[in-house]
């Protein structure tokens, strides 16, 4: 009798994870789950969680977050600021090395720096940089000569950043992967290839030791790391998309850290071992407003209007939050008033003046999303609202993670799944998501008057005058022009062995390992 390939594979994976189970006990390599392969290591181009959690334990910055999301000091040993705040000029430790024992010095940085400006390389990320002078012009190519952008390596421990304008959260963007240095050598020599275990060099507390594509990836200690050094030997980080096979293996011993999948949350809510945080993350669904029928503003209204987000938390169970404004509860500008509210009747009338009174002749829609039980669950839930208050059916789409993002970027769906995620906890990262620049919008929307808001909020001291310019710009996101829908700010709901030690959770959902302990 012939076995399904996915039975073959879950019955390898439970085996090699549990086999010797008295061994794995003993051992101090943690061992948990990423949910799927990283699109990618290279932190130029990487732009999702999956992979970031990989990178954060390889690579160290300019700067790092403390335990209250404060820019601190870690290869720069101390920064500067001047020229009314819009010079930094970063100081850098002399006992960083890369793995290769290679020092790690400012020309890296300049390098890394120019690579992800570079318009060839079109990083996603790019925008991040777009303060500084000239990068947005070099990264568009209306500036050809990379000395001209702000960004100069002194001397071998001397970095300087010329900003266009004052911008304090500036030390909060250095934490970021995209910002990391890369060493010039490595990357010219192995070209696609450099971020595989036997090419790649890494500063941070961690090595990419193996990675078994498809299956998992391992983080040795990295002995010429310059800080404290990891406690633990290793580190196994398992590739399972499914969630409810990963709490078996969780049971079972073969993991030590897991998230649970929603339908498990309330039989594990008073276990010792379960944790929650919220997060600094909002979920959403975008539209594609170049793709008919969705370039008619009152249709994406009429289907954010016709969306009760009191469901969510209901069916998920997870602490989540609901609502329909973009800045994420716990930040600067978080205003609950801003949004499309729910109003079925509204919603049937706008889809009426639209052309589809009560539904009819509503063309054919594709609701796409990544894989996942959440996802999942949520988008029937979405389908079965729409069908109920707007008498619009619409089709299920589900791709997995690195399918799903190269189709956004080649061809966005006319509505579509994201989340977005703190990259530092400002409200500029979550609202310059959506300018016209940005290369994480994925709707093709454009409005002028938003991204002079955004611009115009980044520089801005004042925090009430700072607030007032994000609620402008809010609602003309989520309620004039709507070219997305929010719908919830999620939580973390996770399963912690009692032997994992120092394992914290945070509001960015960051996931440091050096310091966690296993203590059989």
């Amino acid at each position: 009798m012939s076995v399904p390939k996915y039975f073959l594979s879950l019955f390898f994976l439970i085996i090699t994870c549990c086999s010797d189970n008295n061994s794995l006990q003993r051992s101090n390599t943690l061992r948990l789950n990423i949910g799927g392969e990283p699109p990618t290591l290279d932190w130029t181009l990487a732009t999702d969680s999956t992979s970031f959690h990989v990178i954060t334990n390889l690579m160290d910055g300019l700067t790092a977050f403390d335990k209250d999301l404060n820019p601190i000091p870690a290869i720069a040993k101390k920064w500067v600021i001047s020229n009314s705040g819009k010079r930094y000029t970063f100081y850098l430790k002399d006992d960083a090395f890369w793995t290769d024992g290679v020092p790690v010095t400012a020309y890296d940085f300049e390098y890394s720096w120019n690579r992800l400006l570079e318009p060839s390389v079109a990083a996603e990320y790019a925008y991040f940089l777009y303060d500084i002078n000239n990068a947005q012009e070099f990264n568009s190519g209306k500036v050809k000569d990379f000395s001209l952008v702000g960004i100069k390596a002194i001397d071998k421990y001397t970095f300087v950043v010329d900003l266009k304008k004052s911008t304090p959260y500036f030390p909060s963007i250095t934490t970021f992967m995209v910002t990391f240095p890369l060493r010039k050598d490595i990357v010219e020599k192995y070209g696609s290839r450099w971020t595989e275990p036997e090419n790649i060099v890494t500063n941070g507390p961690f090595i990419l030791h193996k990675w078994k594509h498809e299956y998992k990836i391992e983080l040795k200690p990295n002995k010429r790391y310059y800080a404290n050094k990891p406690h633990l030997e290793g580190i196994e980080l398992f590739m399972i998309g499914e969630t409810s096979t990963a709490l078996t293996l969780y049971e079972t011993g073969g993991l030590d850290i897991v998230g649970i999948p929603p339908i498990a949350i309330l039989h594990y809510k008073d276990s010792l071992e379960y944790r929650n945080m919220p997060i600094l993350r909002n979920n959403y669904y975008g539209f594609n407003v170049a793709k008919p029928p969705f370039n008619d503003v009152r249709v994406r209204r009429a289907f954010s209007m016709a969306i009760d987000r009191r469901e969510f938390p209901k069916i998920l169970k997870g602490g989540e939050v609901p609502v329909e404004s973009w800045i994420p509860k716990g930040m600067l500008a978080y205003n609950p008033d801003v949004g499309l509210k729910y109003n079925p009747y509204e919603a049937k009338r706008l889809l009426r003046e639209a052309g589809y009174a009560d539904g009819k002749g509503f063309p054919k829609a594709s609701v796409v999303f990544n894989t996942g039980p959440e996802n999942q669950m949520v988008a029937e839930n979405l389908q079965a609202q729409w069908k109920r208050n707007l008498n619009v059916s619409v089709e299920l789409d589900n791709q997995e993670w690195k399918v799903y993002l190269k189709r956004l970027k080649t061809d966005a769906p006319a509505v579509f799944r994201l989340g977005w995620g703190a990259d530092f906890p400002d409200p500029d990262n979550f609202m310059n998501l959506f300018t016209t620049e940005s290369g994480n919008n994925n709707t093709k929307w454009s409005n002028k008057r938003y991204d002079k808001l955004i611009e115009l909020a980044a520089i801005e001291m004042d925090a009430e005058k700072r607030i007032k310019l994000y609620n402008e710009a809010q609602r003309i996101l989520c309620e004039i022009d709507a070219p997305i829908m929010p719908i919830f700010i999620s939580a973390q709901n996770v399963l912690v062995k009692p032997y994992v030690k120092d394992y914290r959770l945070n509001p960015m959902d960051i996931l440091y390992l050096k310091d966690v302990r296993i203590e059989r």
